[in-house]
């Protein structure tokens, strides 16, 4: 067996040296990039929960009794302060993501009598009777008993840990008695 040349007898320990060092660091970026990419989904995490507590507070305002009546108190029992959802994400009994609302309503016509369907039984309602307007003596305004409203629901869910904010706009329009929309809906 022949020995390798005197130039060559610390060869393959450097280059040993050289790929321990590449591997090494071939490790430590990967684990750099394991924990960017672990933030990135904690992050994902945090926003949809933030998004589902918004819009669970939003279809609360929205199915409750009180949204056309008392806006700016539309959620039977808040948490702090009016118009105010708790919301406890992970069952611990803390509460996680504040939710607070704001309802306004962006618009509100009467509706005419030609837009109703007669054989639709939510417009038999509105079909009753003719409003009258001043002049002549039965001359009917040609407007129905209801009217259309649309809402505007804002849903600002403030994270309690790192206070991060998550905005949700929802609109929906509803139907109203045209002689009480303007108290509950002051549109045009």
């Amino acid at each position: 067996m022949r020995s390798p040349p005197a130039r060559q007898r610390g060869a393959a320990l450097i280059v040993s040296l050289i790929m321990l060092l590449l591997i090494t660091l071939l490790a430590v970026n990967s684990f750099g990039l394991a924990k960017g990419n672990l933030q990135i989904v904690g992050n994902m995490q945090q926003r949809e929960q933030n998004l589902a507590a918004a819009q669970q507070a939003i279809e609360q305002v929205v199915s409750s009794a009180q949204f056309t009546q008392t806006p700016s108190n539309a959620i039977p029992a808040p948490c702090a302060g009016p118009n105010t959802v708790c919301v406890d994400v992970n069952g611990d009994g803390v509460t996680d993501v504040n939710v607070t609302l704001t309802v306004t309503c962006a618009e509100r016509y009467v509706i005419p009598d030609l837009q109703l369907d007669y054989s639709n039984p939510n417009d038999a309602g509105c079909i009753m009777g003719v409003n009258q307007t001043l002049g002549i003596v039965g001359a009917g305004s040609g407007n129905s008993a209801c009217a259309s409203s649309i809402w505007d629901t804002q849903a600002t869910a403030t994270d309690a840990a790192s206070n991060a904010q998550f905005v949700v706009d929802e609109g929906s329009a509803v139907r109203l008695a045209a002689t009480t929309s303007s108290v509950f809906c002051p549109g045009p």
